[in-house]
């Protein structure tokens, strides 16, 4: 099955058992300054799971548009060297809203992967939460007695809170969890004699998350009972798509296909050939991917918040496209290729072909200007070391040229290693453990205002806004509440 095809059927087997197919939300939330992007398909349901706002159903599923890269969800670094890590995916989820509860989730993912994926039984795993006495919880015998209609004691597994117990940040709605895990084959392991689900290989791949959304955690780490029991489960595509077409990597799905030849296209280097440039590919092909969504989604490059991540995917992907030999501006390129691979599901990208193109473009001419100032900068720097005498670039310069300048650590160790001289990582990794602990400290939230209390009352009640704009340049309305001015 191609990708398209397994968000199709995904859709397609929830709508036929009374969902309700709701259209991806923009990966950068609105009214809601705890979340720097969104990072799961329930964010946008996350009032109605409070019970702050109704909507016309009580069943949904969604394909989400996701980033996890920056705040506490970031991803980034590892995004190239492993099969899985990405900082934009799609997530696709089924949603019930007081409806069902753990009973129905643990049988509607097991009909889809057994009937509809033709997943083998005898290589699924389930885990439940172990239990937390610090958080007055029991182990989820029930999730756990649903599991053992389909699967044998030694193969559902308890797992601790770290593992089974979803949240979407500090506050707001979570649960215990249950994820259902595939065993691909030793040959996708990490081969030691230990290795069993829950090891960090990819032998034993979580395929499905299916959250118990039970708790309101408040900001105190109260966890209160939401006015009705909702269940909120997510299945990455790309991952997913990898185990059916039986492939190594995500990177290796048709989702990454056309970004991958494209790449090849403009650099002349075919991925498959060379582990280290083979990494660089992957990094261009997943930025791509994440810099035309968001630019899309209306983020912009800066140097703060949302804008300064977006700068940092569009750089570090302009930084392995030197890797490549590619010195002059490229990615934008790449993005068309992402407009095209995407199109079916979010034709919105190519509608904004122009706009995205033209802002990644303006960003890469002026990274490679920044660039080139910084090769001269460490050039001069490399000069004095060596009349001084020194055998050593220290951690500080490194970190100055990466945090001012976005300079790669990597162009400055393939020059050390030409010039026969040491580079300072330690230095350099503990002013950058600071930096990010210092990052961790002031982050303040998107920058997002979090909706009126007066909104969500009326919200609560069903009153909702309808845009009228398609049809016509005028309208008339009733005021049916009025408020005070916030101050």
């Amino acid at each position: 099955m191609k990708a398209r095809e397994i968000r199709k059927a995904f859709l397609d087997f929830f709508q036929d058992r009374g969902h309700t197919i709701v259209k991806s939300s923009s990966v950068i939330p609105h009214d809601d300054p705890s979340l720097l992007f969104t990072n799961a398909g329930m964010v946008q349901f996350k009032r109605t799971f409070l019970g702050e706002e109704r909507r016309p159903y009580h069943r949904a599923t969604t394909s989400q548009k996701c980033m996890r890269a920056g705040g506490k969800h970031n991803d980034l670094e590892n995004v190239g060297r492993t099969a899985r890590h990405h900082t934009f995916f799609e997530m696709l989820g089924n949603f019930s809203f007081g409806d069902y509860f753990k009973k129905e989730a643990v049988e509607y993912a097991w009909d889809f992967l057994t009937g509809v994926m033709g997943f083998p039984k005898d290589k699924l795993y389930a885990t439940i939460h172990e239990g937390d006495v610090g958080m007055n919880l029991g182990p989820d015998d029930e999730a756990g007695g649903y599991w053992a209609r389909y699967l044998p004691a030694d193969r559902i597994l308890h797992f601790p809170t770290k593992d089974n117990f979803w949240a979407m940040g500090d506050t707001g709605p979570c649960g215990p969890c249950s994820e259902i895990l595939i065993d691909q084959g030793p040959e996708m392991g990490c081969g030691r004699p230990d290795c069993r689900p829950g090891c960090d290989c990819d032998r034993y791949l979580e395929l499905w998350n299916l959250v118990f959304m039970q708790f309101n955690r408040q900001a105190s780490g109260v966890l209160e009972p939401l006015p009705k029991p909702s269940i909120d489960t997510g299945m990455g595509l790309e991952r997913t798509a990898a185990v059916i077409q039986k492939v190594p990597s995500n990177y290796d799905t048709d989702l990454f296909a056309p970004m991958m030849a494209k790449i090849a296209e403009v650099s002349g280097y075919h991925y498959g050939g060379n582990g280290e440039k083979d990494v660089s590919v992957k990094v261009i092909a997943d930025h791509s991917r994440a810099a035309a969504f968001l630019i899309g989604d209306g983020a912009l490059p800066s140097n703060e918040g949302r804008g300064y991540v977006l700068r940092r995917v569009i750089r570090r992907a302009l930084r392995h496209g030197r890797f490549l030999g590619l010195h002059r501006p490229f990615l934008n390129e790449i993005a068309v290729a992402v407009m095209h691979a995407m199109e079916d599901a979010y034709p919105e990208l190519l509608e904004n072909r122009n706009y995205i193109t033209r802002v990644i473009l303006h960003e890469e001419e002026r990274f490679n200007d920044t660039l080139d100032f910084g090769l001269k900068l460490l050039q001069n720097e490399i000069k004095r070391l060596q009349d001084d005498g020194s055998k050593t670039i220290p951690g500080s310069l490194i970190f100055k040229l990466y945090d001012t300048f976005g300079f790669p650590i990597d162009i400055v160790t393939d020059m050390a290693r030409d010039l026969a001289l040491m580079v300072d990582e330690p230095g350099f990794n503990e002013l950058m453990d600071r930096q990010r602990e210092q990052s961790r400290m002031f982050w303040k939230g998107s920058g997002e205002r979090e909706i009126s209390e007066a909104y969500r009352q009326l919200s609560a009640q069903g009153v909702a806004t309808v845009f009228r704009g398609y049809e016509s340049l005028e309208v008339d309305s009733s005021i049916i509440q009025a408020f005070p001015p916030v101050r």
